[in-house]
């Protein structure tokens, strides 16, 4: 029997299914009743679930990154469809073939890993040439890297999409090199690959999308440094010449500022025309990436306008639906 994908639901659809469930809140609502609230994913996308009236301790056993029996309706709400539940239990994994409720990269991860290899090989500079090779050998990291997300709910959020954000914005920058020659393409080529590197031990990403500890307490930022200095050690003992100190810093900085201001977390603000370049390539791909996920992961289809996203602070525009 072939399952009920989350993105072929419909208003009035009855549900019974199975879904990996990625978030769960008990809320109250007016007059102080508990309910559930829930998202509930399969590779297709993400739907919200609600359960009216229930009991705190009957929702105990069960947790986020639990794979869950729902049943229930989708219903139509304020342009969003959800599902109005009756039941929802959790089940065993043992039968349950994950790949059926992991977001995947649209692209192909291994074409995009030979993208990767080959544009940090064509690196002009010997020594970051050098050292983007010793973490192309480190199969460990590699693997991790073409697994990771870039994010856990906001652009880039499947499996395989660290390495896509990666790639789409090297091969940004080797479009735009020749209108900017007085930014080092060489720096700015090793800064894209490594701006988002911590992400592979900042995220969890067996299952559900979460933060590590080390995550939580470091952030990528920090751990994409440490992951750095690493690698120049290797450098350094591979070749046994110290790897240029002014290369060193301005590979940092890239790392620390790429978030562009404080506000979103930038340790430093960009202060070398690399710096500024990959901020500004990172914000448009996140953004443009984060706009046509949210546009495609809308289920209601009779809507020329996707439902209100307090993230983005606005409605997104689909289309002219015909009728």
């Amino acid at each position: 029997m072939s399952r009920q994908y989350i993105n072929q639901l419909k208003d009035g659809d009855t549900v019974n299914e199975v879904f990996l469930l990625v978030d769960k809140q008990l809320r109250a609502n007016r007059n102080a009743s508990l309910f559930l609230s829930a998202d509930l994913r399969d590779c297709t996308g993400v739907v919200n679930a609600r359960m009216w009236n229930v009991v705190e301790e009957r929702m105990q056993h069960f947790q986020s990154g639990n794979y869950v029996q729902a049943k229930g309706k989708v219903h139509l709400f304020q342009g969003t469809l959800q599902i109005i539940l009756t039941y929802i239990e959790p089940v065993s994994a043992e039968n349950l073939d994950p790949a059926e409720f992991q977001p995947q990269a649209p692209q192909d991860v291994q074409q995009l890993l030979s993208k990767l290899r080959e544009m940090l090989l064509s690196i002009e500079n010997n020594e970051i040439r050098t050292l983007m090779e010793c973490f192309l050998v480190d199969e460990g990291l590699m693997d991790e890297f073409c697994r990771a997300p870039a994010g856990v709910k906001t652009h880039h959020a499947y499996h395989g999409g660290l390495i896509e954000h990666v790639v789409n914005l090297m091969e940004t920058a080797q479009r735009v090199a020749d209108l900017y020659p007085k930014a080092d393409m060489s720096l700015l080529l090793a800064g894209v690959f490594l701006h988002d590197l911590g992400k592979v031990r900042e995220l969890g990403y067996e299952n559900e999308f979460v933060y590590t500890d080390e995550g939580q307490l470091l952030g990528h930022l920090i751990i994409g440094v440490e992951m750095l200095t690493e690698k120049i050690n290797a450098y350094q003992e591979m070749t046994g010449e110290s790897f240029p100190k002014e290369a060193e810093l301005r590979l940092k900085h890239m790392i620390v500022s790429h978030h562009g201001t404080y506000e979103f977390g930038s340790a430093r603000l960009p202060m070398t025309p690399e710096a500024v370049a990959l901020h500004h390539l990172d914000n448009l791909d996140a953004k443009v990436n984060e706009f046509a996920r949210f546009i495609d992961d809308d289920l209601n289809s009779t809507s020329n306008w996707t439902p209100y996203s307090p993230r983005l602070q606005r409605k997104l525009f689909k289309g002219i639906t015909e009728d």
